[in-house]
């Protein structure tokens, strides 16, 4: 196990480009908690209403919206709109897992480059290493084959895959304007270390 350089992990990203497995592996080299913000998501809509919250419940009715029901700038405003909303949580986490020794990384398509900047700050102001580091994937038909390696059953999801990639773009481009360090999700064979190198 090699010294770790970080109290906190900021993993962020697109759906279907790598982070949950990458999280598996830096987690395991430095005997830290993966902490999944997708599980978050899921809780906090489970306890709020459209009523109460409305940016967490955007997709409520649009189940079917990345099979092309709705256009993908639609879509894809919408995943940006719901990320946004979800940033006091990912503070509140990252809070909260810096009250504990075990270093932690937590990954998600749902962290914004701004509440990983804000994570940063106030980490620092506490004397905790807190990184951030998004991977990025421009290729929509890496995206589609990689969703379909992972969820055979689900046939292609070429739209879905579109609006990934989409999305990576506006993290990439956000994340420039925080000043969080961007790295290609390929070649898979060297993230690992691509990523230590980008927050060390």
């Amino acid at each position: 196990m090699t010294e770790i350089p970080w109290d906190v992990l900021l993993l962020g990203g697109a759906s279907g480009i790598g982070k949950s497995l990458l999280a598996a592996r830096l987690a395991d080299e430095h005997k830290a908690f993966v902490v999944e913000f997708d599980d978050v998501v899921e809780a906090v809509r489970a306890i709020t209403t459209a009523d109460q919250h409305p940016g967490l419940h955007l997709f409520d009715e649009l189940a079917d919206a990345v099979d092309g029901i709705l256009p993908q700038e639609r879509v894809l405003a919408l995943q940006i709109a719901t990320a946004r909303a979800l940033e006091p949580a990912v503070t509140g986490v990252v809070r909260n897992r810096l009250t504990v020794d075990v270093p932690a990384v937590i990954e998600g398509d749902y962290l914004t480059p701004a509440a990983a900047a804000r994570a940063v700050r106030e980490g620092a102001a506490a004397g905790r290493r807190v990184r951030a580091v998004f991977l990025h994937e421009g290729d929509a038909g890496q995206i589609t084959a990689n969703y379909a390696a992972r969820e055979p059953a689900a046939g292609r999801q070429t739209e879905r895959a579109r609006v990934s990639t989409a999305y990576s773009h506006w993290l990439a481009e956000q994340a420039g304007e925080h000043a969080l360090p961007v790295v290609d999700a390929r070649p898979w064979h060297t993230l690992a270390d691509r990523v230590r190198e980008a927050i060390d």
